[in-house]
């Protein structure tokens, strides 16, 4: 009789608040809130369990926001490009939020020169199958973004769209626990008082999108 597969846990971490909104040569780090934040909620992670692996998004804010967490549990900091955030068009657009809308509504659809949400879904949901086949049974912190973390967890459970992504703090932390490649149940793990809430969901959309003038 086989042993019983190891769970691999996997924490999804949101970026904390950002310095200021992309522009056409910049890509924000953390603003002092967000790097207080981030503070604070590195030390509840590495509190909880030992940390195998750190892997993050290219973003600055999105690294800035777990590197704590490699420092402290003294383990490497990656960083894979498919966990970056959602394009939302090739250019800057006049109603991002209109523009959004269009790709909650219809999976494939795309604004020009942008990614669709299966799109996007796609890349994410590969970057994650190598972290499950590369680390079974360890617990890896990924460093991410709002909408590309619901749109991971849609892949395996429907019930997480855009009231989900909407509900996502500046900083947040979910517990997703695999086994053999099938999601198993997600937790959050993180309820500080001082995280940005519902009421600023727009402001965060607008921060957690890109186009070519964010880059």
């Amino acid at each position: 009789m086989s042993a019983p597969t190891e769970p691999t846990r996997i924490t999804f971490v949101c970026r904390a608040a950002s310095s200021g909104t992309p522009g056409p040569t910049r890509t924000p780090g953390l603003s002092r809130r967000g790097r207080r934040d981030a503070a604070r909620l590195t030390a509840h992670l590495l509190e909880l369990e030992p940390v195998d692996v750190v892997v993050a998004s290219p973003r600055p804010s999105a690294r800035q926001t777990v590197a704590g967490v490699a420092d402290g549990a003294d383990v490497p900091l990656l960083t894979d490009e498919r966990f970056r955030k959602r394009r939302l068009s090739g250019t800057a657009v006049a109603d991002r939020a209109e523009a959004r809308d269009r790709l909650w509504a219809d999976p494939t659809a795309s604004n020009p020169g942008g990614e669709s949400h299966r799109e996007a879904q796609k890349r994410a949901v590969a970057a994650l199958e190598r972290i499950l086949d590369a680390y079974p049974g360890r617990h890896v912190v990924v460093g991410t973004h709002a909408t590309t973390l619901a749109l991971v967890l849609n892949a395996f459970d429907p019930r997480y769209g855009r009231a989900f992504r909407d509900g996502v703090a500046e900083p947040d932390a979910y517990q997703a626990t695999f086994v053999e490649g099938d999601l198993f149940g997600v937790g959050r793990v993180w309820a500080d008082e001082l995280a940005t809430n519902d009421a600023d969901s727009e402001a965060r959309a607008d921060a957690d999108d890109e186009t070519d003038a964010d880059d």
